[in-house]
């Protein structure tokens, strides 16, 4: 008897389910999805304005942000005019608070009167996460490509020394440059060992250069990129020590996606 309530019961939920399947096929309700409802977040008024949700990591005033990635000392470089120059003599700056996965905000200026050539040529530098005092970390090169000849996998928006830019998006010396990158982190495990890799998506004066990108390891100026475990980490600026003149950054801001 028992058995016989069972194979019922079965071909009861059997025809529950194929009747369940057939109306999604047919009522365009049963694809609608309501719940959870996505939180609001207004957008800037201008391409440039961070949106409400953003942590504001340079508006121009200061940069009590940011400090020394040598020493965690006050950041030291140049802020006049509303936007903040590079200060090779004082070295990198990072910011304060660390993050994993994120999206940022940048816009850099070369000067208009650069002069020099290849790498030596408006050199800096943006480190998706700082994993050391110098240059260890994952960078996306900065550098004037306007007519500028260099290894592709270090021109402007390249992966530094892994992935070129899909195309080359630079605007002339003197003009603003923005960035907005999608971080994706990678992930350890409890051991050190690398569960998923790093993914990064740029895009260069809104154009798409890099396409949710897989990195290597971290950027390295010799060797093969290799990881090294972290969990959080610091936003860096790069104070190249190529004798150009120095480059501008403004309007900095990121929105953690963790």
């Amino acid at each position: 008897m028992k058995r016989r309530s069972a194979i019922v019961l079965a071909l009861f939920v059997l025809a529950a389910t194929g009747q369940s399947s057939a109306w999604a096929q047919t009522d365009p309700k049963a694809t609608e999805q309501w719940e959870p409802v996505p939180r609001i977040v207004a957008p800037g008024s201008r391409e440039s304005t961070p949106p409400s949700d953003a942590v504001v990591l340079f508006d121009g005033r200061d940069l009590a942000q940011w400090e020394s990635s040598k020493d965690h000392s006050p950041a030291r470089w140049k802020v006049h005019d509303g936007v903040v120059t590079v200060d090779k003599a004082a070295g990198n700056i990072q910011t304060r608070q660390r993050f994993r996965n994120y999206q940022l905000h940048l816009e850099w200026q070369v000067p208009k009167d650069i002069t020099g050539e290849g790498q030596a040529r408006g050199n800096s530098g943006v480190f998706l996460a700082s994993t050391g005092p110098a240059d260890e970390g994952y960078e996306i090169q900065i550098l004037d490509s306007w007519k500028n000849k260099t290894y592709v996998n270090g021109q402007a928006a390249s992966v530094y020394k892994q992935t070129p830019p899909l195309v080359n998006a630079i605007r002339p010396p003197g003009d603003w440059q923005t960035y907005d990158v999608i971080w994706t982190a990678p992930v350890f495990a409890a051991d050190g060992i690398l569960k998923s890799p790093a993914y990064v998506t740029l895009f260069h004066n809104g154009v798409l250069v890099q396409n949710h990108t897989q990195l290597a390891g971290e950027t390295t100026y010799i060797g093969k990129p290799k990881y090294a475990p972290y969990a959080e980490a610091s936003i860096k600026l790069q104070a190249h020590g190529d004798p150009s003149q120095p480059i501008s950054f403004r309007n900095i801001w990121v929105r953690p996606l963790d």
